[in-house]
C-alpha cells in the first residue's frame, strides 16, 4: 500500500470471525481491477469471537483495534480520521455489500461531479422485521432531514476526503452522514447496487439501535435547523407564551376591574403568569444558547458555511 492511496475501504467488525478474511480477499479484488492504489482498513470493535485473531493474519491492512465494543457509528469515525486516500470507502463487514460495487459509485461520483454517493439496497436480502423498521425510519427521515437519498442506512458509501473535514460522529450518527453532508452544502447522490443474503453470523440491528437512530435523526434535525441561530427556536417559543400569557393575564385584568369577576377560583391568572415566565425562560436560553453557539464556532475556527472553491482569474 502506498502512503497516499487513491481509495481508502473503511470496514467496521463485531464478531464476523467467519466473514472477514473472505471480505478482505473480496475488497482486495475488486480494489485491484478498479486499478489504483488502495488502503483496506478494518476497526474490530471489540469483538468477542477470533474476528481480531483472524484480522492479524491478513494483508495488506491497517487494523484499528478497539478496547471494547464503542458501536459501529464510532468505528466508522476512527476509520474516517485514519484513513489516508483521497476517497474514502464504506461498507459493512457481513459480507451482504459487494465490494464489485465500489466501482459503480466511482463512476457515478465522476459522472456527476458528486462528493458522496450513497449505495441504494433496492432489493434487499433481509428479514422482515429489519425491512420494516428500516422503511420506517426513512419515511421518518424525509420528512424530518429531507434528504433525496433511499437508502441512507446502507453502508456502503464513497465520500470525497474532504467531507470529514469537520465532521465528527457520535450515537447512531453514521446512518445520516448524506443528510448531515447535504446541509453542509455538500453534493451527494445514489446508485443502485447489490445486497447480498447473510451467510455467516447474527445482524447486530436490533429495536435498540432502531430507537438511538430515532434520537440520533431529532439531534441532527435540530442541529441543521438552528445550530447557527438557536435563538430562533427559543427565542421564538418564548415570545410566543409571554405574548399568550400577556393577552390572558389582560383578560383577566378586564374580568376583574371591568366586571367585576371573582378570581379566587379560577386557574387562568396562574396560567397567565406561568406562561410568562417561561416565555422569559426560554428567550434568555436563547440568548445564552446563542452566545455558546458563537463561542463554539469561533473556538473552532470555522463558521456556519462551507466553501467549496477559490479561483483567480
Amino acid at each position: 500500500m502506498e502512503e497516499k492511496p487513491f481509495l481508502s475501504v473503511v470496514v467496521p467488525l463485531y464478531n464476523e470471525e467467519e466473514n472477514v478474511s473472505l471480505l478482505h480477499e473480496r475488497i482486495v479484488s475488486a480494489c485491484r481491477n478498479i486499478g489504483k492504489s488502495f488502503e483496506v482498513i478494518f476497526i474490530d470493535d471489540g469483538s468477542m469471537d477470533r474476528t481480531l485473531e483472524k484480522c492479524r493474519s491478513l494483508s495488506p491492512l491497517r487494523l484499528i483495534e478497539f478496547r471494547r465494543n464503542f458501536g459501529q457509528t464510532a468505528a466508522f469515525d476512527a476509520g474516517f480520521k485514519h484513513a489516508s486516500g483521497s476517497i474514502i470507502v464504506t461498507m459493512d463487514g457481513d459480507l451482504q455489500n459487494d465490494p464489485n460495487d465500489i466501482m459503480l459509485l466511482l463512476e457515478k461520483m465522476r459522472a456527476d461531479s458528486l462528493d458522496a454517493v450513497s449505495g441504494w439496497r433496492l432489493n434487499r436480502k433481509d428479514t422482515f422485521m429489519k425491512r420494516f423498521f428500516s422503511r420506517g425510519a426513512n419515511v421518518l427521515r424525509k420528512i424530518l432531514l429531507r434528504d433525496r437519498i433511499h437508502d441512507s442506512g446502507c453502508s456502503l458509501k464513497v465520500f470525497r476526503r474532504e467531507c470529514f473535514n469537520d465532521l465528527d460522529l457520535f450515537g447512531e450518527m453514521h446512518r445520516f452522514i448524506p443528510a448531515l453532508l447535504e446541509m453542509q452544502g455538500f453534493r451527494v447522490g445514489e446508485v443502485v447496487v447489490n445486497h447480498l443474503p447473510r451467510m455467516h453470523g447474527k445482524t447486530k440491528y436490533n429495536w435498540k439501535r432502531a430507537v438511538k437512530g430515532f434520537v440520533d435523526m431529532i439531534a441532527i434535525w435540530f442541529w441543521g435547523k438552528y445550530s447557527s441561530r438557536p435563538i430562533h427556536l427559543f427565542g421564538g417559543t418564548g415570545i410566543l407564551c409571554s405574548f399568550l400569557g400577556f393577552i390572558i393575564l389582560v383578560w383577566m385584568f378586564v374580568e376583574k376591574f371591568f366586571f367585576e369577576e371573582s378570581l379566587s377560583e379560577k386557574i387562568w391568572p396562574l396560567i397567565g403568569v406561568f406562561l410568562s415566565l417561561i416565555g422569559v425562560q426560554f428567550f434568555v436560553f436563547g440568548l445564552l444558547a446563542d452566545v455558546v453557539m458563537k463561542n463554539y464556532y469561533k473556538n473552532h475556527r470555522r463558521m456556519n458555511y462551507t466553501i467549496r472553491e477559490i479561483s483567480e482569474r
